[in-house]
């Protein structure tokens, strides 16, 4: 048995209202793992702290360390909601093992930057996130965007190929 993932979760902003909000509230995780390795090695432990709902713990790993504890038969009763910043971190937990098929990957929020494609007024991508979507997939995985729980789920690669960002 492994840890019984509710939600995976792409989300630029990582911790903020749609998740603290709506997200915890539909899915009903027992913790939040913030799943990057730019987080677990910058001082944003404390920032995530004060954003952190008061029921639920939030804890910041890397992905080494991902992988570690959904491997490990002490971690079976997490329920955890995971939030990466970018698809191909998302991409990397799947090529490690982690089972993200009863989930899929829920693509929330990538800030529209240089060099994007903005999808949706939320989501923007590059041909690097179709890759890893495209990588996530091929494992068997669904990537869908969907902001908010009573959002209408989108089929991720189809809205990319409208946009002429895949075949």
């Amino acid at each position: 048995m492994t840890m019984a993932i509710q939600l995976a979760r792409v989300d630029d902003r990582l911790l903020h209202d749609q998740v603290t909000l709506g997200w915890i509230k539909s899915v009903r995780p027992n913790r939040i793992l913030i799943v990057s390795d730019r987080a677990a090695h910058a001082d944003l432990h404390q920032l995530v702290q004060q954003a952190a709902p008061t029921a639920v713990p939030v804890t910041v790993i890397s992905v080494t360390k991902m992988v570690q504890i959904y491997r490990d038969a002490r971690f079976d009763g997490l329920r955890p909601l995971i939030l990466t910043e970018t698809l191909p971190a998302m991409a990397e937990l799947v090529a490690q093992g982690i089972d993200l098929q009863p989930t899929g990957v829920n693509l929330g929020n990538l800030a529209n930057l240089v060099h994007k494609t903005a999808l949706t007024p939320s989501v923007a991508v590059n041909d690097g996130d179709v890759q890893a979507a495209l990588a996530v997939q091929a494992a068997g995985v669904n990537v869908y965007l969907q902001p908010v729980p009573g959002d209408q789920q989108l089929d991720f690669l189809e809205v990319a190929r409208q946009n002429g960002l895949t075949r």
